[in-house]
């Protein structure tokens, strides 16, 4: 919802809202700067919806039973879903990306925008992500109102297959399909009807459910792949280091080097999909490798909080199976015990990929490595909390692997500090919750 209200404060609008994170007392820091945007924020008690209100956007998270729908439909107050006005305004605009997948969307997102941002196209951008780049400019920079009348935005399967197939893009990016918030015969036929709505295709050859799918699209297909050798993007060698990688690349006859500040295969996969993305747009492949060289990464994408006492702790975002194997895979890079911190994101995800999702955990992690939970991220609501966080930690013990459910995260930072010890990676992960960035750093100040 953040960026959604900076783009509408940024064209124009009067933006105000509410939030049950700011009524709890969480991040008051964030909540402070969305004000000091001149967006006025309200208690979540229906006082803020006046007759002054022309719409009510909310996310799929805000049930009917929230004050400010109530008070929203007692006054006749159009409601409308985020998703909505999101399609509303990319469908209006001259040029228009769109980033799919159920992994890896927001760092390809926001290397597309830098890439476009760095070469003087002045793109509106609507991603999910922090631009580490620009963080001195602007904190929370999820979001960009540009004049060039480009639209980049990623889209979000989570909201649903008849919400994704309104999106017209120009060019669609399909990173990978797999197992998240939707079965995958929905994301099927969701991705399907997706790419029906667009001339240009950007498709991950590495994955061969996309290739299946653009096997059937007519229009114009660009391909990228880091395994296959015969995509128009791919890569030659690739040397991995702790704090990035050093790639040799391949496009359309030219060969060049890519040089990335952040780590793992599954981001220099996200690379040659955002090169893909620019050359469509008529950027050249070593143009954009060379901007890309400068790409600090989004926040909470294995980022680095910090190294104390040999120990260093990061921040991740990783919450579904893809991207816990994507992170763990990188991790398995290089030596060193991993003590893992994991706070599901919702009840309800559980419900649908938890089984996966311990198999991920249980396949890598290591005979020396620990995982330790807390119950899923929970805010309210009428979610089913039948299947929890014990559930997953038993079927990861049962195959073999070290993993504790804790009561809260004091028990879990006296477990992890009292295990720890140099050379070793405490690393935080989880999604939808802010102030897991407050407890990785508090896990680098509890470090002797």
């Amino acid at each position: 919802m953040l960026p959604l209200a900076i783009l509408l404060k940024g064209m124009g609008h009067d933006v105000s809202g509410s939030d049950r994170s700011r009524d709890q007392g969480r991040t008051p820091e964030k909540f402070a700067w969305i004000e000091s945007q001149g967006i006025k924020l309200f208690p979540q008690d229906g006082l803020g919806i006046t007759k002054d209100v022309d719409e009510v956007v909310i996310s799929k998270a805000v049930e009917d039973t929230v004050p400010d729908i109530a008070a929203a439909k007692n006054q006749g107050i159009l409601i409308r879903r985020r998703v909505d006005v999101l399609i509303e305004l990319f469908n209006a605009s001259q040029k228009r990306i769109a980033v799919s997948g159920t992994s890896g969307k927001t760092t390809t997102t926001g290397m597309i925008a830098f890439i476009l941002k760095e070469a003087g196209m002045d793109p509106t951008v609507m991603n999910g992500g922090i631009f580490r780049n620009y963080v001195h400019e602007n904190p929370y920079s999820t979001a960009f109102v540009g004049k060039s009348g480009v639209f980049v935005s990623e889209i979000d399967e989570s909201d649903g297959i008849e919400a994704v197939c309104r999106f017209t893009p120009d060019i669609a990016v399909i990173h990978n399909i797999s197992l998240d918030h939707q079965p995958m015969d929905e994301l099927k036929k969701m991705f399907s009807g997706f790419l029906a709505q667009t001339s240009c295709a950007v498709a991950n050859a590495d994955d061969p459910v996309v290739m299946e799918m653009v096997g059937h699209f007519g229009g114009r297909v660009l391909s990228y792949g880091v395994s296959s050798k015969h995509a128009d993007i791919c890569v030659v060698d690739s040397t991995p280091m702790p704090n990035g990688t050093q790639n040799r690349l391949t496009a359309f006859g030219k060969t060049f080097d890519l040089t990335l500040s952040i780590p793992g295969k599954h981001n220099v996969s996200n690379a040659l999909a955002a090169i893909a993305t620019a050359y469509a747009i008529g950027i050249e492949p070593d143009k954009s490798a060379g901007i890309l060289e400068n790409f600090s990464g989004i926040r909470r994408r294995m980022e680095i909080v910090g190294t104390k006492g040999g120990i260093t702790v990061m921040d991740d975002f990783a919450h579904n199976p893809d991207k816990v194997a994507a992170t763990m895979t990188t991790l398995k890079e290089f030596p060193g015990r991993l003590h893992i911190f994991f706070q599901p994101h919702g009840y309800g995800f559980l419900n649908v990929v938890g089984k996966e999702l311990a198999d991920s955990f249980a396949h890598h992690l290591g005979s020396e490595d620990f995982l330790y939970l807390v119950e899923p991220f929970y805010a309210g609501g009428t979610v089913d909390r039948s299947i929890g966080s014990a559930d997953l930690t038993r079927d990861i013990v049962q195959a073999g692997k070290n993993a504790l459910c804790l009561n809260g995260r004091e028990d879990i930072k006296k477990a992890i500090i009292s295990n720890v010890r140099a050379g070793d990676r405490i690393i935080v992960m989880g999604a939808r919750d802010d102030t897991l960035s407050d407890f990785a750093r508090d896990l680098l100040a509890a470090i002797p």
